[in-house]
């Protein structure tokens, strides 16, 4: 008896000896925790760039005038700006960076971690993301691996590399935790933010700079820094852009030279405790419409004012920044599911996404309740005749208003022609016309075969 017990308090401890080895070797040593931050600044290091841009600013003088007519000149003197950027495709030589770094600027300097310094030029931007795609010369170039950043958790270990200050600090590595996801209206209620909040160090010069997880995946591109409005310096506080949402918007801007967005055309803003109580809703999650724009997409699909969207294509809706970033991560003619709630009950509709129009347009849009124009600046309508006119079955689409300074009114097209081509497709109503107009972008070039007093005519001009 008294063996047995001897025996079983002899495999306990054996096994309490093995949990404890197990938990023991389960966790890195103070070594292993630091080569994984070294390995990230090691093979990071070389994709990272440092970017300067110079560009003509105006010295705006008060004019003083003399007794003898002289008056003090206004001048010019040349800026620099000093920002990061990351190469993400070595092989064509494409550098992520923000708008903000590069906007204006006349010549970009790009400097390499090996100190080469070689002119890069613009391939295109997005100012309501503040990302750009800048280009140099392949060759002797590093990249990184892209991340999925949805798969970021609060709490994360993230490194941060960029040029903090000036040249004389550039290549600068940082580590910090991830302190939030799904950060929004941070710098404007009118760019599309989804950022990643961290701690680890950013200060002016760091935009367009690199966030890595610790498998030394690009997980971010530095954007912003909240300080306490006293100092430009980190507070602790840094935002970036999740790179999800950059290989969006840099894939459109190398294949198109812009960013196309889906577009629901509605209204939209966040449901607030007394609307959750009117309503009958169960929490403040999702989006409430309190527009819907005539003749859109979500007016096609039966959205209606009031409803509040919970979830697209099954990802809940948090609020409203939430779901503009869920739609315009779409594109044009996607068939996305909404869930809305209507009458306290749940619905399921599907949307064909539109275009999003530029924010001019944008706004306009909403002042009168309708999309007034398309991309080449006109307002049409299905067109049927056959009876009067000199052509049997004429269909296509008739122009009934064009605006002003638009492609369209440059270019000898008026009032009431009626396009029946556009490219060698033939147009026979405002869905034809729509679908072969999304196939065009900024900077192409348009032709359309018009109905003109009877005749017939072609026009060619470019799509601004």
């Amino acid at each position: 008896m008294i063996k047995l017990r001897k025996d079983k308090y002899t495999k306990m401890k054996q096994f309490l000896y093995l949990i404890w080895i197990t938990v023991l070797f389960a966790f890195p040593t103070k070594k292993e925790f630091s080569e994984a931050f070294i390995e990230v600044a090691s093979n990071g290091n070389p994709a990272v760039v440092s970017i300067v841009s110079e560009k003509v600013i105006e010295q705006r003088y008060h004019q003083f005038f003399s007794p003898f007519g002289d008056q003090f000149p206004q001048g010019e003197s040349r800026g620099h700006s000093l920002g990061s950027g990351v190469i993400i495709d070595s092989d064509e030589g494409y550098i992520i960076t923000n708008n903000h770094v590069i906007e204006d600027a006349e010549e970009i300097k790009v400097i390499m971690f090996d100190n080469r310094e070689v002119k890069a030029t613009i391939v295109a931007t997005d100012p309501p993301s503040d990302l750009a795609v800048i280009r140099v010369d392949p060759g002797g170039l590093s990249t990184v691996d892209l991340g999925n950043s949805d798969q970021l958790s609060v709490g994360e270990w993230v490194v941060a590399i960029g040029s903090p200050f000036g040249l004389h600090l550039n290549h600068t590595v940082t580590a910090g935790i991830v302190s939030a996801v799904g950060r929004s209206s941070v710098l404007s209620r009118n760019n599309f933010e989804d950022f990643i909040q961290h701690d680890a160090a950013i200060n002016p010069g760091n935009s367009g700079g690199a966030l890595f997880n610790l498998d030394g995946e690009l997980v971010g591109i530095n954007t912003a820094i909240a300080t306490d409005g006293y100092s430009k310096a980190n507070a602790g506080v840094g935002f970036a852009i999740p790179i999800n949402m950059v290989k969006r918007v840099m894939e459109d801007l190398i294949s198109d030279g812009r960013v196309t967005r889906g577009w629901l055309g509605v209204q939209i803003q966040d449901v607030d405790e007394g609307m959750a109580k009117a309503l009958k809703l169960n929490g403040r999650h999702g989006a409430i419409i309190s527009q819907v724009i005539k003749n859109g997409p979500a007016e096609d699909a039966g959205v209606e004012k009031q409803d509040v969207i919970i979830a697209v294509d099954g990802v809940k809706v948090d609020d409203s920044s939430n779901l503009k970033n869920l739609i315009s991560s779409g594109r044009p003619n996607d068939k996305t599911k909404l869930t809305v709630i209507r009458d306290g009950h749940e619905r399921k509709l599907t949307v064909t996404l539109g275009t999003r129009p530029g924010e001019k347009e944008l706004a306009e849009t909403f002042r009168y309740g309708e999309k007034l124009f398309d991309a080449l600046g006109l307002r049409v309508e299905t067109f049927e005749n056959g009876e009067s006119m000199s052509f049997d079955s004429l269909k296509g689409v008739k122009i009934v208003e064009i605006k002003k300074d638009s492609p369209a009114s440059d270019n000898n097209i008026k009032r009431g022609d009626i396009i029946t081509e556009m490219g060698k497709t033939s147009i026979k109503d405002e869905k034809d016309y729509e679908t072969e107009l999304n196939g065009y972008s900024k900077g192409d070039t348009i032709m359309l075969r018009i109905i003109r007093n009877g005749s017939p005519l072609y026009v060619a001009f470019e799509i601004e």
